[in-house]
């Protein structure tokens, strides 16, 4: 077994990122305070082909050289908007036909095994604030929730890692819907 080089891996360029056909899910930042987070998010977007992020409160936007250091250019390819407040981007979202599910600890929230992402809608996945979570009023609106199964003490993830997982597996859910 051998790495693959770099023109191995037939990288996009940041023209062909921007005109490929994307895997149908927003992921919305609630309230995020870490760049180095904001910055890991851009990367997973970028890697899964995302239609984008959306930023809201006092979510840092780029450009800004600590979130850069860890989307490593992904800012230049993910779509990104920003949002006063995360419940004017939810109603904004599911205006243009999203459903929205946020990624918290709730009563009635699914397992994330057992979610099954529509195969006909465009999803958004709220992911919150790195000590509070998702706002509670953005939890009452929302399609609904989405968990992450966990079984160690902690029950915690930190954010960047909570997307990635969450990403992967919707991801993975829906090439297999697509037959690919």
């Amino acid at each position: 077994m051998r790495k693959l080089s770099m023109d191995e891996l037939g990288r996009k360029t940041v023209d062909e990122f921007k005109a490929a056909d994307k895997t149908p899910v927003v992921l919305v930042l609630d309230n995020v305070r870490s760049m180095h987070n904001v910055g890991s998010v851009f990367r997973t977007a970028d890697a899964f082909l995302l239609q984008g992020i959306v930023l809201c409160g006092y979510t840092p936007v780029p450009p800004h050289r600590d979130i850069n250091k860890t989307a490593l250019g992904a800012t230049e390819t993910v779509d990104w908007q920003y949002f006063p407040t995360t419940m004017e981007a939810v109603q904004a979202l599911k205006n243009a036909g999203y459903l929205v599910f946020t990624i918290e600890q709730a009563a009635g929230s699914v397992m994330l095994d057992a979610f099954t992402p529509p195969a006909d809608q465009p999803v958004a996945l709220v992911f919150g604030n790195e000590v509070s979570g998702v706002d509670g009023e953005v939890m009452k609106v929302a399609d609904g929730c989405i968990e992450i199964p966990q079984s160690g003490m902690k029950h915690s993830l930190n954010i960047s890692v909570s997307t990635g997982i969450v990403v992967w597996d919707i991801f993975v859910k829906l090439k297999a819907a697509a037959g690919h």
